[in-house]
């Protein structure tokens, strides 16, 4: 299923891999202790989380702390622990690559862009439509 969705994104290139962490401090100190240096940190309210970029060349790894017990990463370390919460792909235009996704029956958690780090748009889509995995869209919010 996830080669059917990767097949309306054309223009998708590997952009982060989030992680989910419950102490955003220990979980930055460990991955610095492996020589990762680190990027911007940030809180993105309407995500209800608290996030350490910590940049690697093309790909990023993004540390999610959550900053509310009713965030969806909150809910997430809740049901699953830490690790890999999400995988983010990078595209051009983020409102024709939903549109695609949709008019192909790809299950949609977003169908429009909302506020995401760095200023970014994002968008997910349900791991129901991806083999299980969390895919992010994410576009520069020109």
């Amino acid at each position: 299923m996830i080669n059917k969705v990767v097949s309306f994104i054309p223009d998708a290139k590997l952009d982060h891999i989030g992680i989910a962490v419950r102490d955003l401090d220990e979980a930055t100190e460990k991955y610095q202790m492996l020589g990762i240096t680190l990027g911007d940190r940030e809180i993105v309210s309407e995500q209800g989380v608290q996030l350490q970029m910590l940049p690697g060349g093309d790909c990023r790894l993004e540390l999610l702390q959550p900053i509310s017990d009713d965030s969806p990463i909150a809910a997430f370390l809740e049901k699953r622990g830490e690790g890999l919460h999400h995988i983010a792909l990078r595209v051009n235009d983020i409102r024709a690559t939903l549109t695609r996704c949709k008019a192909a029956g790809v299950r949609l958690i977003n169908e429009e862009p909302r506020a995401g780090a760095g200023g970014c748009l994002i968008a997910f889509i349900n791991p129901k439509s991806t083999g299980g995995v969390l895919i992010e869209l994410v576009q520069d919010n020109l």
